[in-house]
């Protein structure tokens, strides 16, 4: 009996390497820095590469909460057998992978999160109707706010009682003190998670809300003022940094929030087999992301950059700016989220405040948003029913 548990744990390792894959090649890989590619400030593969980068280090060092989430959050009952962790696994790749090979963008969250409920209903699992909210919320307001925000922000940063020295300092600046106050994993006290700013009170031996207020504030004031003076030297250089540091940033943030994803589902198993610990998977997850990047996302990348609008280095500043923040909510509340939402719905914000209808293209959005409404429903029905099919065998 240990020997068939263990063979059904590694290949649902394998299928979850494979989704880590999937993962890198589609969403995770591609979204973050599709901006930047179309607004022709950095190459496809050279993108591919750095996005690879940032999404390892983004899945071992903020991993944790989602992967806690997809795990052990969305059904109550039952604890997933690895058979049900192999089936949600590949239906959720399999959806993802249709979505890459065809060019249209479809949600990994969305599928992951509906194989695993429908892997879960079957098995005899109760809905956790509390997540569920939780998650529908930010799934609906990603668009509205994210779309909102980035359209808020491409429409100012053209006018010419609002200049650019300004503008776009103070987006960097704002950036820079939610970077200082997420959380990372090894920077609390005793080695536990813990934010930037928690960890310049320990070393300053400061403490309390005057503390972290005056750190941020810091932090603040150095990110306005390099990006100010880059700006000064050469705007349109410094816009370029500016592009680029972001595209990093919401790189980073995708391999934290995706990452669990592909290895949420191993969880319970790691329980029961004791063999490996959450951080170990974590890693292999994030590796998996990286290959994936290196190797699958060029072909996504492409398809974002230059079929959705094209963009200029405002709007694409304009459009990652709130992705980053969307990102960094959903790895706080432990929401799994779709990526290609966040940055598709930034992008035609963007787009609309600038160019109109005619800076997108309204047929590919409507085959998207009928891409991200059925990859859910699809990938629930698909995991319910091959459980479903495997206990009647």
């Amino acid at each position: 009996m240990e020997l068939q548990l263990l063979a059904l744990f590694l290949t649902a390792g394998l299928a979850s390497l494979f989704m880590s894959w999937v993962i890198g090649a589609g969403s995770s890989g591609a979204t973050p820095f599709a901006p930047a590619v179309g607004a022709n400030a950095i190459s496809t593969m050279r993108a591919a590469f750095i996005v690879g980068i940032f999404g390892l280090a983004g899945a071992v060092t903020q991993g944790s909460n989602v992967s806690e989430a997809v795990g052990r959050g969305l059904i109550g009952g039952v604890t997933l057998p690895a058979t049900g962790v192999i089936v949600a696994l590949l239906a959720g790749a399999g959806l993802m992978a249709v979505g890459i090979y065809t060019g249209y963008p479809i949600a990994t969250a969305f599928t992951v999160t509906g194989a695993i409920i429908g892997v879960g209903l079957a098995l005899g699992g109760t809905p956790v109707w509390g997540k569920y909210q939780q998650i529908g919320a930010v799934w609906v307001l990603t668009p509205v706010v994210g779309g909102g925000f980035a359209y808020a922000i491409a429409s100012v940063l053209p006018r010419s009682d609002a200049p650019e020295k300004a503008t776009i300092p103070t987006l960097a600046a704002l950036v820079g003190v939610v970077l200082a106050n997420v959380e990372f994993a090894f920077l609390g006290s005793g080695g536990g998670p813990g934010s930037l700013t928690s960890l310049g009170q320990r070393l300053l031996g400061i403490d309390g809300v005057v503390a972290t207020v005056v750190l941020s504030g810091t932090v603040a004031a150095v990110v306005w003022a390099a990006v100010y003076r880059d700006i000064r030297h050469d705007e349109a250089g410094g816009l370029r940094h500016v592009l680029l540091a972001l595209g990093s940033l919401v790189a980073f943030s995708a391999g934290g929030s995706q990452v669990g994803l592909a290895v949420g589902p191993l969880l319970p198993l790691l329980d029961e087999v004791g063999a490996l610990s959450p951080a170990v998977v974590l890693l292999g997850g994030g590796l998996g992301i990286l290959v994936g990047s290196w190797t699958g996302a060029p072909r996504m990348i492409k398809s974002l950059a230059q079929d959705y609008s094209s963009l200029g280095p405002r709007r694409s500043i304009a459009a990652l700016v709130p992705s980053f923040l969307i990102a960094q909510l959903a790895v706080f509340l432990g929401v799994p989220v779709s990526f290609n939402e966040i940055i598709v719905s930034a992008i035609i914000g963007s787009g609309a405040a600038v160019g109109g209808s005619e800076a997108i293209d309204p047929q590919k959005i409507v085959v998207t948003v009928g891409a991200w409404a059925g990859s859910f429903t699809l990938a629930l029905a698909v995991g319910f029913g091959s459980m479903t099919a495997m206990g009647a065998l």
